[in-house]
Order: structure tokens, then C-alpha cells, then sequence
């Protein structure tokens, strides 16, 4: 009864059997925040990114976090299998929306909805990955209730229900893919009527909490409304809905069995329908105390299992990630060879300054860059290493995934998915080429971009400082969407880590903050400054190293002082790339080179974070900061120099740069 009592508190719903939908959004009493502040900012920013982040996933589940502590936001979100990019996207936007619009201020909250597609969204202010949360939890059915063989009824629904629940808890998948822990099902109740269910649990979970989650579930359904024609129960952690009609694409490819025979005798049907204290049959109850000793085992193996397997993490990024533990493929040389015609020069797609970059055709089909790391390159083994385990561990439609490697002999190759249109620079810097990226093009890249970095910097396992962004560390896919690639420079830093620094500078000059060109000081400030630059040159089509003089009196500066000239004049508009014309929205371009102007400014701690650029990005009514005077770069080596810059003979600091997007590096130990 206290149970009861506890679910009709909670969320007890009743729907009319005429809906063609169920949903309910569980707002948890456990934490409140104050609109409009720091956690809100952080709240609306990723639940508004995602759809994309989820889609972008091979197993349609993405979980992340952004912000700091205390404001610092988790999310889950996740698509049954089976589910198009493009339902699984629309479904997760309206999840994020209805929470937003019906938790207004509540710093935890989760979330089903469904039909035709069955998508799950889950915020909070703690970490949850992992954790096996019954409470609170929400009961929504039909209002029909099942005539006229109560009993053949039950019998049916607690043999689907059971099989559905083992099958469930044990399904094989990995962690971060929604196939584990899934199961939809049908079973025949006469010749022309199915029972329909599904069953789900966040695939974090371990074998033996997914089932306790369902068998709940199952328990809390049928104490209040096991006669009903149709229902759901909804829990942090796992989610149960059976129908007597098709109302999810998961059933298209599962078909029912034959009929059941005729019911026996009722005498024989007594000990198949009583009800235990609970108010569920004995065939359920059977089924939840037979596995009691096994689920306690499951438990206690998991629990080990999960601890090794972190305390392997933790060594495996200590220990400079060997790169046997990536999650990537490994080829063998000939196999490279034979996919590039061995490595010939009319598959050859450019140079940078660790080797030489082909196109390859596997034997599958499959097209791939290939990366081959020159023999006298500054790039070793631990810095192919670096990106090699990098790399394949981060998943986001803004980054270049990779899909393998090569360490054969003195061979360190990288091989990754092929995006066919080159780098922005390709685009970007050439005169008959620039016409080819209209504004609405460019401004796309623009917030690409930034939602890659800030994945990099608060949404990927490790906070990952890139080190090197720059126009050719830009890939475009068939679309243009924009892919951050080249993480040879980057640096992994923990959770509780944000700077550092080093006596080895590295990167492409004319991208480097003031701070670390100079210094060697760099954090997630340092990426916010190089994109800032890479906004004004996608808006001007110029190369930051250029010489630009506001007229023939002035001195001539780089990019970013020739752009802050023109907006203390009042002219910033004189900057866009004549090549786009005038098809562009005059406020939506001054804004990118106000944001721009912010990422640029000398103090680190005045440049604003990524969360809060995409914000300004996507929204005109936010009041921007007015700009502080950035910092005067020099644009050669030679002005550095003579700039008062230490050599790094007297200091015992390398000054590692690039002229022409050339990089050239040392990697310091970490």
C-alpha cells in the first residue's frame, strides 16, 4: 500500500484510450535553479545540441556534460534501434523542448516520449552514467479495460513479459550503443489481436540492475492496472510499454506467434492467476524470485568488473594510452598499399608537416584518408600515439572520425573516413574557389566548428585542448559541414585540470594566442582565440599572416588588429569577403566579427567560453560585451624577435611555428 500510495504521488496518469501517443515528463524534486542563470545558460546549450550529438553517434546514444561546477549540466539521450537519423532527431529535439517548457526550473528530469519513434533525454547537476535510479517513476495507461478473458489474458501478458524481461537485462551490446538492454516483442492473444511491448534501459546499465529496473515495472503496472488495455511505466532508468496495437516502427520486422490453445479447465487455471501481496500474478513472481541469487551475483561480478575496467582507463591515459587499447582497427601494411596504389602520387592529397596525406579505395569499397607519417618527421611513436587513441575515442559530427592504423616497421600511418571536399583553406584563400562559399555556407561552418571544440573542451570523456586550429585542420564533408581533424598538437588534460604549460610551443603561428606564443601558456582559452581568428579569416576570405594597412598613413598589422581597426571606426562591414556579395544579413554578419573580437582579446579570462558562443551564435537577443584591444601579434619570426621575445637560447624555450600551415613540433611530456 505504502508503495501504491508512493506511485500515486509521484506521477499516476491516466490517458484516454483515443491518444495516439504516450509521453510524460518527470520533473524530480530534488534540486531547483534560478532561471535565466549560469545552470539555465548550460541546460538550454546542450539539450539544444542534442539531436545533432545523438544522431551522430553508430549506436544512437550520446552523454556529455557542460559547464562547470556547480553549474555544470549531465545529459543523456538516446533513439531505439533501428531509428532514422532524421526521426531519432526530431524525436530528441521534442523531448528537449517539452523538458525544458514543463521543468522550468528543476536541475533534474527525464523523459520518453514516442510514436512512431521511442527516444529517452535525461539532464541533471550530478553524474548519473551508470547508476540504476528507480525513483521517481510515472504510470501512464488506457482507460479501456481488457473484456471478456481477464485470465487467458494474463497468462499471455506474464509469459511475454517475463521473456521479454530476461531477454532485456541479457541483450549484448556495448555501452555507449542503445542495443543493449532492448527488446521489443509481440505475442498473439486471439487470431486477429497481438499484444505489442517494449522494453529499454539506459545500455549504462548493468545486466542485473536493467532487470530489477523492469521487473518493477512490471510489479508497479500490474498493482494498479494489470486489467487495462494498454500502458507505460516511465523510471530513470529503463521504460516499459505494451499496446494492443502497433505504435512504434520497432515492430515492422517482428512478427507474432500462433494463437494459444484453448484455456483449460478453470480449476487448473487457480495457481497460473493468483495475486500476491503486491497485486501480480505468480508467474511474474516466480520470475523475480528465481533470478534474486543470480541478479545479486551479476551485481557483485559487475560491480568488480566496472572497477577494473576504470582502473584500466585510468592507467591506460597515465600510462600514455597504448595504443592496443584504441578502439580503432589495425591494417597491415600491404593492405594500405594495395588501397592507395602504393601510396601514388595521383592519390596523393596534400602535405603537412608530419607527412603526407592519400586517398585509398579498401577492398570493401570504402574510401579513406590515409596519413603517412614521414620517417624524419617530429611526430614519434608517442605522438602518433597521442592520435592515434585521441582520435578514436572521440565521436561528433563535427570531427574527422578515424577509422584504423598502420604501425609496421618504421610505417606510422592513420587512416581515416574520407571527406571528399578538402580543407576550408582549399575554399577559403583561393580567388576562383571563393565564390563557392556563400555567407549561409560560412556561417554554417562557423557554428560547426564551434560545437566540435566544444565538444573537445566539455562534452568528450577528457577536456582536449586541440593546440592547432587553423583553416587546414578544417575538413567539409559532401554537405560543407565542417570537420576539426589533425590532433597530433592536442593535449589531454583531466577532469579538474583547465591550463598548462610548457617550454615547447607548438601549433601554426598566426593561430596562437598571445599567451602561449609567447609564454607557452595554454588552455581551453588558448582553442577560443585560434577560432576567433578563423571567424574573421571565413568572413574576410584573408589569411591571418597577411600585412593590411588601413591606409597609406597606418602601420601595417595582421589580421586581427586590421579587423579591430575597422570596428573602432565603425566599418566593420568593410571586412566581408567580396566574393559573397551582398547576399548576407548585415547583423548576423557583424555579430560573428563581434564574437570574433571577443575570442581575440589579450586576457585570456575575457574571452568567453564555448557554451556561451554557440549561445550568442544562435541567439539575437543576448547583449554582447563590448570588446577589449586584442593583443598585437607579429607576423614573422623576425618581428618576433625583435619584439622583446627572449630567444630560446637565453630562456631554454623552443618557439616551434609554421609559416604557410606548415606544422612543425616537438611534443613536450605531459
Amino acid at each position: 500500500m505504502k508503495q501504491m500510495s508512493l506511485l500515486s504521488i509521484l506521477c499516476h496518469v491516466l490517458i484516454s484510450f483515443g491518444f495516439a501517443s504516450v509521453s510524460a515528463q518527470t520533473c524530480m524534486d530534488n534540486g531547483n535553479f534560478s532561471p535565466n542563470g549560469t545552470y539555465d545558460t548550460n541546460r538550454q546549450l546542450i539539450l539544444s545540441s542534442l539531436p545533432s550529438n545523438v544522431t551522430s553517434q553508430e549506436g544512437l546514444f550520446f552523454n556529455g556534460s557542460i559547464g562547470q561546477e556547480p553549474n555544470r549540466v549531465y545529459v543523456t539521450g538516446m533513439c531505439i534501434p533501428g531509428s532514422t537519423s532524421e526521426d531519432c532527431s526530431d524525436c530528441i529535439k521534442s523531448a528537449s523542448d517539452d523538458l525544458i517548457q514543463n521543468c522550468p526550473n528543476q536541475t533534474n528530469a527525464f523523459t520518453w516520449p514516442g510514436d512512431p519513434t521511442l527516444c529517452y533525454v535525461r539532464y541533471s547537476n550530478t553524474s548519473f552514467l551508470g547508476s540504476a535510479d528507480l525513483d521517481p517513476s510515472a504510470v501512464v495507461t488506457r482507460t479501456g479495460d481488457i473484456s471478456p478473458n481477464l485470465t487467458e489474458f494474463r497468462t499471455i501478458w506474464d509469459e511475454l513479459v517475463v521473456g521479454m524481461i530476461n531477454a532485456a537485462s541479457t541483450a549484448k551490446g556495448t555501452p555507449s550503443s542503445s542495443n543493449n538492454h532492448y527488446k521489443a516483442d509481440v505475442a498473439s492473444l486471439t487470431a486477429l489481436e497481438n499484444i505489442y511491448a517494449l522494453m529499454q534501459c539506459t545500455p549504462d546499465l548493468s545486466s542485473g540492475d536493467c532487470g530489477n529496473c523492469l521487473r518493477q515495472s512490471a510489479r508497479d503496472y500490474q498493482s494498479c492496472c494489470g486489467q487495462r488495455q494498454g500502458g507505460v511505466v516511465l523510471r530513470p532508468s529503463c521504460f516499459f510499454r505494451w499496446e494492443l496495437y502497433v505504435y512504434s516502427k520497432a515492430f515492422d520486422n517482428i512478427t507474432a506467434a500462433s494463437p494459444p490453445l484453448p484455456p483449460p479447465p478453470a480449476d487448473d487455471q487457480a495457481s497460473t492467476t493468483n495475486n500476491d501481496s503486491n497485486g501480480i500474478s505468480s508467474g511474474v513472481v516466480a520470475a523475480i524470485t528465481v533470478p534474486t541469487v543470480t541478479t545479486v551475483l551479476i551485481l557483485v561480478v559487475g560491480f568488480v568488473l566496472c572497477r577494473r575496467r576504470k582502473s584500466m582507463q585510468r592507467t591506460e591515459v597515465e600510462s600514455d594510452s597504448d595504443i592496443s587499447t584504441t578502439h580503432s582497427s589495425q591494417y597491415d601494411l600491404k593492405t594500405i598499399e594495395a588501397a592507395t596504389n602504393k601510396f601514388s602520387r595521383s592519390n596523393k592529397l596534400g602535405e603537412g608537416g608530419f607527412g603526407e596525406v592519400y586517398k585509398g579505395t579498401l577492398s570493401n569499397g570504402t574510401e579513406v584518408a590515409v596519413k603517412r607519417l614521414s620517417k624524419t618527421s617530429g611526430q614519434g611513436i608517442r605522438e602518433f600515439k597521442n592520435e592515434a587513441v585521441l582520435v578514436s575515442k572521440l565521436q561528433h559530427r563535427n570531427l574527422v572520425r578515424l577509422l584504423g592504423f598502420c604501425l609496421e616497421g618504421e610505417e606510422k600511418i592513420l587512416i581515416y573516413e574520407f571527406v571528399p571536399n578538402k580543407s576550408l583553406n582549399y575554399f577559403l584563400f583561393d580567388p576562383e574557389k571563393q565564390s563557392q562559399l556563400d555567407w549561409t555556407q560560412r556561417y554554417k561552418i562557423i557554428g560547426g566548428i564551434a560545437r566540435g571544440i566544444l565538444y573537445l573542451h566539455q562534452d568528450s570523456q577528457l577536456i582536449i585542448i586541440h593546440r592547432d586550429l587553423k583553416a587546414s585542420n578544417i575538413l567539409l564533408d559532401t554537405n560543407m559541414n565542417p570537420k576539426i581533424s589533425d590532433f597530433g598538437l592536442s593535449t589531454i588534460f583531466g577532469m579538474e585540470q583547465t591550463r598548462g604549460n610548457t617550454s615547447k610551443i607548438v601549433g601554426t603561428y598566426g593561430y596562437m594566442s598571445p599567451e602561449y606564443a609567447m609564454h607557452g601558456q595554454y588552455s581551453m582559452k588558448s582553442d577560443i582565440y585560434s577560432f576567433g581568428v578563423l571567424v574573421l579569416e571565413i568572413i574576410s576570405g584573408k589569411r591571418n599572416s597577411g600585412a593590411y594597412l588601413m591606409d597609406e598613413t597606418s602601420t601595417p598589422g595582421n589580421l586581427v588588429t586590421y579587423v579591430w581597426r575597422l570596428w573602432v571606426n565603425g566599418s566593420p562591414l568593410e571586412l566581408v569577403d567580396p566574393a559573397i556579395g551582398r547576399n548576407y544579413q548585415s547583423d548576423e554578419v557583424t555579430r560573428c566579427i563581434h564574437i570574433a573580437l571577443l575570442c581575440v582579446q589579450e586576457n585570456p579570462e575575457d574571452r568567453p567560453m564555448l557554451s556561451a558562443i554557440i549561445l550568442m551564435l544562435n541567439s539575437n537577443t543576448i547583449t554582447l560585451p563590448a570588446p577589449r584591444l586584442p593583443s598585437f601579434i607579429p607576423r614573422s619570426r623576425h618581428e618576433l624577435d625583435s619584439d622583446g621575445l627572449e630567444s630560446s637560447q637565453s630562456t631554454g624555450r623552443s618557439v616551434v611555428y609554421s609559416v604557410n600551415d606548415v606544422s612543425i613540433t616537438d611534443l613536450e611530456a605531459r
